[in-house]
């Protein structure tokens, strides 16, 4: 992806003191929708150097988790968090002792899925999480207010609320760095291009592509995640290669979106609403000389 491709039209922010007093709530030029963008993580090519952890910390000036063994492999970190946007799993498969069988070391850099139709964002009751001009899922820490309805909502664990401003936040996809025409710090710092960024539709592509040349190889266990909506759920744009089952790397086997059930949900509540209105009444019927 060129740097032309991510251009973005600068939009003069209001000035003057008026501005300062009424600035949040003066509208603003839209940035032009650009072409939707995400990540495409190639499990069976990552090396768990975690560089894509440090590379995320570094340039989101993100704080340390501390350096403690967690017990589980290599994994200090445990696990997606408001100050560890990149996470890199370690899955130790080994044979126990007298047995035979295949042994492998599966490894995965996880991050925000940025869904098409994120839960994250329907749940949000303050409009902090937007849909940027990228299509990418955006927390705007400034808006958020810390309720923590996005961190239900999320069926990947993908958010959390730091203990330091009490706002939501998780992965923006290096926006910052997108408007600039810059690729990602994780899939730059990646040395096996087991991440990689650009346009969602030549990322499925290549990695459909991908797939194709492993089961040639004789891996016919490969396939791709969350590279296609399901009936219950939008597809990720960020989506991986894996080679076992979702659960094995801590992934939903069959992601539901709740808002599906919102229908059931309000209707459940008129129902109730409207019996607890009817009892209501029995009881003042009775109760009457």
């Amino acid at each position: 992806m060129t740097t032309r491709e991510l251009e973005v039209p600068a939009t003069a922010p209001p000035s003057g003191p008026v501005a300062t007093i009424l600035g949040p709530f003066l509208p603003v030029d839209r940035p032009e929708p650009r072409t939707p963008t995400g990540f495409y993580t190639d499990t069976t090519i990552c090396i768990g150097c975690k560089a894509c952890e440090v590379a995320c910390k570094q340039w989101n000036q993100l704080p340390s988790d501390g350096m403690h063994w967690s017990g589980d492999s290599y994994d200090n970190t445990e696990s997606l968090s408001a100050t560890s946007w990149r996470h890199v799993k370690f899955i130790e498969q080994f044979a126990s002792a007298g047995t035979q069988g295949p042994s492998r070391w599966l490894m995965m850099s996880d991050v925000c899925k940025h869904c098409t139709a994120a839960p994250c964002q329907h749940a949000c009751p303050t409009g902090a999480i937007i849909y940027n001009e990228f299509s990418n899922v955006y927390i705007q820490p400034d808006i958020c207010n810390g309720c923590a309805y996005c961190i239900a909502a999320c069926p990947f664990g993908v958010i959390t609320r730091s203990n330091l401003d009490g706002h939501a936040h998780k992965c923006t996809l290096c926006y910052d760095r997108q408007r600039d025409g810059l690729v990602p710090a994780c899939a730059k710092a990646c040395p096996t291009a087991s991440i990689q960024f650009g346009p969602i539709d030549e990322l499925r592509d290549r990695a459909r592509r991908r797939v194709e040349e492993l089961k040639s190889r004789g891996t016919s266990s490969a396939y791709l995640y969350g590279d296609a909506p399901t009936e219950n759920y939008s597809n990720l744009h960020s989506f991986y290669l894996l080679v076992d089952r979702p659960s094995t790397y801590g992934l939903p086997e069959s992601p539901f979106n709740p808002w599906l059930r919102m229908r059931g949900d309000y209707l459940r509540s008129l129902f109730g609403g409207l019996a607890g209105i009817v009892v209501l009444l029995i009881v003042w019927t009775l109760r009457m000389p």
